[in-house]
């Protein structure tokens, strides 16, 4: 997958607002950024989280995870995707799973090569909440689905109140059936908190600024009436390229 660079841009209004450590967008705005791809290559990249394999780093040994991971870089003003590699985090950013590398299974070539993800890629990198130089740094793409039954809840985030290790994160709705739960939190440095809110409709999403705040995720639990449920959320991580083994 290759694109043209770009750099980070303020968009007015009060959500968007780069002084603030977190940015909200609701669905509609990047539906209207996506409009120039079709239903059915919409409908194939939401269809995509269907195919991915447990998380088998669970420390609890559980299987309500599932996940496939893929990074990129910058290079002569293009963003090309990286071999398959391991994702790495230190245990003092993740006191649960950190401190391992974690070998996911990679991307589809089909996920690889969507004009979607090229595009979610590109519409977050343009609105961070803050600096940043595609240059000089990395991307990292989580494809993350979070199941719960009614013998255990789903946890999106199992590590709690939490920090990823990024100058920024992506949270991005794909899809939500059958669920309650799963509100989304964001807490100061002081784990004060901020702002919350529940992702409800798909491409609804959240970015932060990983240096300034602490975020995490309620629990999922089946609706009424039905036995299961999924959370299906892409993460797009924006690191510089220097600390892509020390903290990514």
């Amino acid at each position: 997958m290759t694109t043209k660079a770009i750099r980070p841009q303020n968009t007015p209004g009060a959500d968007n607002d780069t002084s603030a450590p977190y940015r909200y967008f609701p669905a509609a705005e990047l539906n209207q950024n996506l409009e120039a791809h079709s239903e059915v290559q919409l409908k194939l990249f939401l269809e995509s989280w269907e195919d991915l394999p447990v998380d088998s780093y669970m420390k609890d040994g559980t299987d309500y995870r599932r996940r496939r991971y893929g990074s990129f870089h910058w290079a002569a003003g293009e963003l090309v995707a990286d071999p398959a590699g391991v994702f790495h985090q230190t245990k003092e950013v993740n006191s649960l799973h950190g401190g391992v590398d974690r070998a996911f299974p990679p991307l589809s070539d089909s996920v690889l090569e969507s004009g979607v993800l090229d595009n979610l890629i590109h519409f977050f990198m343009a609105r961070l909440p803050g600096e940043f130089d595609p240059a000089t740094s990395g991307v990292g793409v989580h494809q993350i689905r979070i199941t719960a039954t009614h013998d255990a809840d789903g946890l999106p985030a199992p590590e709690g109140v939490h920090e990823d290790g990024h100058h920024f994160v992506a949270q991005a709705l794909m899809r939500r059936t059958d669920v309650d739960g799963g509100e989304s939190q964001i807490f100061d440095r002081n784990r004060r908190l901020i702002y919350h809110h529940t992702l409800l409709e798909a491409f609804e999403s959240i970015v932060i600024d990983d240096r300034r705040v602490f975020h995490g995720v309620s629990a999922i639990r089946p609706a009424n009436g039905v036995r299961q449920g999924i959370r299906d959320m892409l993460l797009i991580d924006y690191f510089p390229l220097q600390d892509r083994h020390a903290d990514a």
